[in-house]
């Protein structure tokens, strides 16, 4: 036990810590289980999210404790995380979107502009084919 933190401090860290560890496992099984990309987008965008809030609170609590003032500093994480993750997700969205278009798989959505389509070179719409279940 470290001297500067109080024992319920680290008590609250710890389960913190665990809570983010529980969301990455509950990720990665989805992750592993669901079969669309779109649908397996999801779970590790949410976990992510929630894992890094846990680490955070976690850290603010063992910080502020340990100095006896209010810290603040892992915020910037969390602030920086929220802004870049849901840009992540979209860009990743729009070019599994764009793949499926240019393969012809056909359940795939048309696109919302009336502009010309883009074809891409015969060798690489061979590896966007639909995968097997």
């Amino acid at each position: 036990m470290n001297a500067g933190v109080p024992f319920w401090a680290e008590v609250v860290v710890a389960a913190l810590l665990v809570l983010s560890g529980g969301f990455v496992v509950i990720s990665a099984v989805g992750f592993v289980r669901l079969r669309d990309f779109f649908v397996r987008m999801h779970p590790p965008a949410l976990a992510y999210t929630f894992g890094s809030w846990c680490v955070t609170l976690a850290s603010i609590v063992y910080f502020s404790t340990l100095e006896s003032r209010l810290v603040l500093h892992p915020w910037l994480i969390v602030i920086m995380l929220s802004i870049t993750l849901p840009v992540t997700t979209l860009l990743l969205a729009r070019v599994a979107l764009f793949r499926r278009r240019v393969a012809g798989i056909a359940e795939t959505p048309p696109s919302l502009t009336r502009g010309p389509r883009k074809e891409l070179p015969e060798e690489a719409t061979s590896r966007l084919s639909p995968r097997k279940p």
